[in-house]
């Protein structure tokens, strides 16, 4: 039996899995996208900058949990299968954001307003600790031979879809509301757009086929295997941690924070922000593909240390030209510029990091590296640019942010060796 899938097939699958993915990124992109409002309706502290940290804080607190979900969910793919898995996170992503979206306000409820808000953003980020990894591992086992950095590309261009779409969505609210309808009760409606695509999401993940490489495998771990495996190699997921910082905290620089930036920083219309944040995931999602198939090419470390070089010696320098004079032209020119930055190395950090992990604990080894750079530098990236604005009073010091994530980045690449020998090393 040939247990080769056929091209159609694999298009189909890539399709399928996608799907979840999509709503993944989407869920978590419209909160920070509207955490202004957010803060209104549940964190009403009387202080604008309180509010909006504690918001941003509540974005960032989605991600510890991040961790915790790639390794219990990620055991349970390894165990299960791919299939079952990614049906369990997407039922769990929608459980957060239906939490979120039908949520009343501080003021109707009191303080199980901002306490059930936080849980539904821990929830959320349980789903999502294992989805990339287990939607990353999945392209990477249904791959051809040589291609393998193009197809596991499609997991974060599938997160593009949803930036643009979630983008799309709030420049459309913005013309049609007023901001303070939008901040009284129209935020929500993303949220339910979100909920109301479960079903469908539910229905067509249901034909998802198992990967023929995970029912090859005799081994199956249990959980507390899984741990001893994954603890026996921390030098490896540490490693694979510093190598995701960069993805991490650009991605979420040029779209999550990129609408409360321009409006609450830059002094731009919300429409701006949204317009510029559609724009970039359009980028992305061309550009993620071409070099993931580019690193089938010339390898993965050539566009690692390349992009994490330029990374590091533009992040503030370019942040610092925007702000000179902040306008819609220059805010789309530089978010431009940092996406065509982190296409370059994302689209061969995932694919490398499927490839470094050992196999029979790929996806719970994947999750948590990559978890781990998202939960301690990436998904608190908003929060951490506010932050230093406030204190520093330099609207251009996020850059320095860049910086030291792409020094991190390229310290880890740097310090993997070739892919091959780190591929030995792991398995």
């Amino acid at each position: 039996m040939d247990v080769k899938p056929t091209r159609l097939k694999q298009i189909k699958s890539v399709a399928i899995v996608s799907s979840g993915n999509f709503l993944e990124m989407y869920d978590f992109m419209v909160f920070g996208y509207y955490a202004p409002a957010i803060a209104k309706s549940f964190f009403p502290t009387g202080n604008e900058f309180a509010g909006l940290m504690l918001t941003l804080m509540t974005f960032g607190a989605g991600f510890l949990m991040r961790p915790v979900g790639a390794v219990v969910l990620g055991a349970y793919v390894d165990k299960h299968g791919r299939r079952k898995g990614l049906m369990l996170t997407l039922a769990l992503m929608a459980v957060g954001t239906l939490t979120i979206a039908l949520m009343p306000t501080y003021q109707q409820i009191g303080l199980f307003a901002p306490l059930l808000i936080l849980l539904g953003r821990l929830i959320q980020g349980l789903s999502a600790g294992v989805e990339v990894g287990g939607v990353s591992v999945y392209l990477a086992e249904i791959a051809t031979p040589g291609r393998k950095g193009f197809y596991v590309a499609w997991q974060s261009a599938s997160q593009q879809v949803a930036v643009v779409f979630a983008a799309l969505i709030g420049f459309l609210l913005n013309q049609a509301m007023s901001p303070e309808d939008v901040t009284a009760w129209g935020w929500r409606i993303p949220f339910v757009i979100g909920c109301l695509m479960v079903p469908f999401l539910l229905v067509i993940r249901r034909f998802l086929e198992e990967t023929p490489a995970f029912q090859q495998r005799t081994e199956r771990p249990e959980l507390h295997e899984v741990f001893k495996i994954v603890a026996a190699n921390y030098s490896l997921v540490l490693r694979g941690m510093m190598i995701a910082v960069m993805t991490t905290v650009f991605f979420y620089m040029i779209t999550a924070y990129t609408p409360t930036y321009g409006s609450k920083v830059l002094k731009l219309t919300a429409a701006d922000g949204f317009l510029v944040t559609l724009c970039v995931g359009l980028t992305n999602f061309v550009m993620l593909p071409i070099m993931g198939a580019v690193s089938d090419r010339i390898g993965r470390r050539p566009l690692l240390i390349g992009a994490a070089l330029v990374a590091l010696v533009s992040g503030y320098p370019m942040m610092n030209w925007l702000v000179s004079d902040p306008s819609f032209g220059r805010l789309l020119a530089v978010q431009l510029f940092f996406a065509v930055v982190y296409a370059s190395y994302n689209g061969a950090m995932i694919v490398f990091l499927t490839e470094i992990m050992p196999t029979h604990v790929r996806t719970a080894g994947f999750s948590l590296a990559y978890s781990l750079a998202t939960a301690i530098f990436g998904g608190f990236t908003p929060a951490i640019s506010t932050y230093l604005i406030h204190a520093t009073n330099d609207r251009a010091i996020p850059g320095v942010w860049l910086s030291i994530a792409a020094l991190v980045g390229l310290l880890a690449a740097v310090t993997f060796g070739s892919r091959r020998g780190a591929r030995i090393a792991a398995t």
